[in-house]
């Protein structure tokens, strides 16, 4: 039986329903597995302005909530002795800098923990070459870190996914997308799940929309920017079907509470174990914190992979306990575990708010819900 019961559902339900009345999406999906079992699969609202009904099979851009999906496919390369955290970059990826450089002491520990310095690149601002992996990956090449590798904890955006691919191809001989299918998507049985829409796949991905701004709460010191430019270009099918694994992850709630509920079980799910208990734990340890993220401006706790919980700015709830851990995406999409409660959680939507208030706040409400009834069961 359920330690969510249907009280608990029906609560959080409301409160799910009134966030949509109220109008802080236009379309949404909530799922949360708790010991394993699906014990709340939502959805609500519209895929686009005057759209069709939000399905639990609507299929969303999850933006950066994409990264934790191919760092856990790193990771089983990893657990595999393929390679090692503390490896350099270029151990496995020599042209990625000239030996004798900073750039070239780089090694994986700082691409995961965002501790690299790459946060930035040309790419930044050329969604018309992502569809191009071989331009991306020149262009990181030849791209100098913007701070000393290992020194400041400062999000990659974008570099992040990148990065990790290219390892991932190298050391696998795959493709991330393929690689990411192989180790995390089919094991887990998540159906709707990819990185980047397949080319015989139809394009019936929600649509994003962004709000205006809410000038109550803004904080124009945090953030990346105006919201609804950097949402534009993933309303395009090009950019949809590019293989950007920092951003172009296409889902469901449903698919991203089922990974995090394997997470929160140490890495094995259903029979199915996509990662060793050893390899979640050093996946899941903090390795970089700050009051003052070098790209994003707000607090943030970094793990190989996962934003952790404890500070001010993270969407997992209002006193988050600091071993929790997940990612967000753009103002759209939130996942964690909390291995303590074995729970796996994931509220994904397509209406884009500004994310370091107003996203956080309408998912912090979500979570106290279901954390406050799990806790009220114990």
């Amino acid at each position: 039986m359920s330690r969510l019961d249907r009280a608990d559902r029906e609560r959080i339900t409301a409160l799910f329903d009134r966030q949509l009345e109220v109008g802080l999406h236009h379309g949404a999906q909530l799922a949360v597995f708790v010991d394993g079992e699906l014990a709340l699969d939502l959805a609500g609202g519209v895929t686009e302005p005057n759209g069709s009904e939000t399905t639990r099979d609507t299929r969303h851009v999850l933006f950066s909530c994409t990264k934790p999906y191919a760092a856990v496919t790193l990771h089983a390369l990893v657990d595999d002795g393929d390679l090692g955290y503390d490896d350099r970059v270029v151990d496995h990826w020599p042209e990625f800098a000239d030996e004798g450089t900073t750039k070239a002491e780089i090694t994986v520990r700082q691409v995961l923990s965002h501790t690299a310095g790459l946060t930035q690149s040309e790419l930044d601002a050329r969604p018309d070459l992502w569809a191009d992996w071989v331009a991306c990956i020149e262009t990181l090449e030849a791209t100098d870190p913007v701070y000393q590798p290992g020194e400041r904890a400062a999000y990659h955006p974008l570099t992040y996914g990148w990065l990790v691919g290219e390892l991932v191809r190298r050391v696998a001989g795959t493709p991330i997308e393929e690689a990411a299918a192989e180790r995390v998507f089919d094991p887990l049985e998540m159906v709707d799940t990819g990185i980047g829409l397949q080319s015989h796949e139809p394009d019936d991905v929600a649509t994003l929309v962004a709000f205006d701004e809410f000038d109550r709460c803004h904080d124009p010191g945090e953030g990346l920017g105006d919201y609804s430019q950097v949402a534009a270009p993933f309303n395009t099918t090009a950019v949809r079907r590019a293989v950007v694994p920092a951003a172009t992850g296409i889902g469901t709630a449903r698919d991203m509470a089922r990974f995090y509920a394997c997470l929160a079980n140490g890495g094995e799910f259903e029979g199915t174990r996509i990662l060793s208990a050893e390899t979640v734990e050093a996946a899941t340890t903090l390795e970089a914190e700050t009051d003052a993220d070098g790209t994003l401006g707000r607090p943030g706790r970094f793990a190989l992979g996962f934003w952790k919980g404890g500070t001010a700015a993270d969407p997992y709830g209002s006193l988050t306990p600091e071993y929790v851990f997940g990612h967000a995406g753009l103002g759209s999409s939130v996942g964690w575990a909390d291995p303590e409660l074995n729970v796996g959680f994931a509220s994904v939507t397509n209406g884009v708010r500004e994310g370091s208030y107003e996203h956080v706040a309408r998912a912090r409400q979500l979570a106290d819900a279901v954390r406050v009834a799990l806790h009220r069961s114990e």
